[in-house]
């Protein structure tokens, strides 16, 4: 029977060939009570593998300080790669007799509280993929926040990796970005409530037909940082 550590790396394997940027595996146990999930589907699962997609850099670079058509098609697009290729590996975990759950890449159920059934960026921090920058949105080192996340929850024995510490140091460029004027300093201070009034406004003006901006993510690249 094949490892924890050859179980990973023969997904990591599997996510380069589905063409992913990203991928990490975290040991869920002490978080999976949060998720929004039937307590028997909760208890089932003890890791989630966290899958990421970097966005175009050239569909970002059209972003000023409001979010566009072009943008918006490319989200959705990413997502649907993203749900894709989750569905793949599902598909092959349970051809090796365990259970797998896809939790899509952007199945919001509250977007005031910003909630979804899985929160793909705290499983992205604990999946060793980055941190949580001042903008309220996972860093990654390379890519900063230029992605997308999906999560795959699994009960396939895994060995896990670990997190990175905050690395966003001097770096304040989300901050000056923001439209909303919602990322502060200190990352605990993010208002949530501004975020959502101005993506609300964006989708009134018919800017775009979701909750999204993408404005902070543009002025986010990153910065190498040491795992914790």
């Amino acid at each position: 029977m094949p490892t924890r550590e050859e179980n990973r790396e023969t997904l990591k394997n599997l996510s380069r060939g589905l063409g992913l940027s990203l991928f990490g595996v975290a040991d869920i146990r002490h978080v999976r009570e949060e998720f929004n999930l039937g307590p028997e589907t909760r208890r089932r699962f003890d890791s989630a593998i966290s899958l990421g997609l970097r966005l175009a850099d050239a569909v970002l670079d059209d972003l000023t300080d409001r979010p566009t058509p072009l943008y918006f098609h490319h989200y959705r697009q990413l997502n649907n790669f993203l749900d894709r290729s989750t569905l793949e590996m599902a598909s092959f975990i349970q051809g090796l007799g365990f259970l797998a759950l896809p939790i899509a890449a952007s199945q919001i159920i509250d977007w005031e509280r910003q909630q979804a059934h899985v929160p793909h960026k705290k499983i992205g921090h604990l999946a060793g993929l980055g941190w949580i920058g001042r903008n309220n949105l996972l860093v990654n080192p390379l890519y900063g926040s230029r992605f997308r996340l999906v999560t795959l929850l699994t009960d396939l024995p895994l060995v896990a990796d670990s997190t990175l510490e905050f690395g966003c140091g001097e770096c304040r460029a989300c901050l000056a970005a923001c439209p909303a004027q919602a990322i502060k300093d200190k990352r605990e201070e993010f208002d949530h409530k501004a975020c959502y009034e101005k993506l609300r406004e964006f989708r009134r003006a018919g800017l775009v037909s979701q909750f999204i901006c993408g404005v902070c993510v543009k002025a986010c690249r990153g910065g190498v940082r040491k795992r914790a």
